[in-house]
């Protein structure tokens, strides 16, 4: 702890009114909600979390001390602003793979070619089907471009792949783009305040369980030894 830098038992003071303050506000915004994603929820959750955030700093650099509050990083999307009703909709996907087994990868590769010696695999070689097999990059071309993406999302296994995490939104519009009107760049024009819903997959969820299931275990082992006559 720095001298130059501690703050006064006065701001430290200042700084946990400010806390009380918020929660008031936060659980008053709660009560009068007017529905799931309600912008003042929103807004107040994120003024508890930042007086949350300098009320521990300032206790830590004056007393050493900290709170027993994790302040959340704010990965939610912000509250929902778009039509009430919909008239158009996107749905925005996401999957992350790692190519695990390149061989796996490329022998599927070669054995859809050999199916369809005419397959497009992007390159000018003659008789293009045959170097299917030949880089990850050709392969990939060749696999994704025969399979839909949620068959290969179901069947990742037996193309060498090994699945990240993935995202889905679906996301209102007031109406539907016009053919073509947003091909040359897909993804640039997703507002998070148009999403209606969202779905993530991440194996962070699972290591997440995992631990609150260890917990669990953890505690029943002690109430076990703490048991009469054990």
């Amino acid at each position: 702890m720095s001298d130059a830098a501690q703050p006064s038992a006065a701001e430290v003071r200042a700084a946990a009114e400010a806390v009380k303050a918020a929660l008031d506000r936060h659980l008053d915004a709660v009560e009068r909600r007017s529905g799931e994603g309600d912008p003042a929820v929103y807004a107040a959750f994120n003024e508890l979390a930042a007086a949350a955030e300098v009320y521990d700093e300032l206790l830590y650099d004056a007393y050493d001390e900290v709170t027993p509050f994790e302040i959340p990083g704010d990965d939610r999307l912000p509250a929902y602003t778009g039509p009430e009703e919909p008239s158009a909709l996107s749905v925005l996907i996401r999957r992350d793979y790692v190519v695990a087994e390149p061989q796996r990868l490329l022998s599927q590769a070669q054995r859809i070619a050999d199916l369809d010696p005419d397959i497009d695999t992007g390159n000018d070689k003659q008789g293009g089907g045959a170097a299917a097999g030949e880089s990850v990059h050709t392969a990939l071309g060749v696999v994704f471009g025969e399979f839909e993406p949620d068959e290969i999302a179901s069947r990742h296994k037996e193309f060498g792949l090994e699945e990240g995490d993935s995202t889905l939104w679906v996301v209102a519009a007031e109406e539907s783009p016009e053919p073509g009107e947003w091909l040359s760049a897909p993804f640039d024009q997703a507002d998070p305040h148009m999403v209606v819903c969202r779905f993530d997959m991440s194996s962070v969820f699972d290591e997440e369980l995992e631990d609150d299931e260890e917990l669990e275990d953890e505690d029943e082992d002690d109430l076990e030894v703490l048991e009469p006559g054990s």
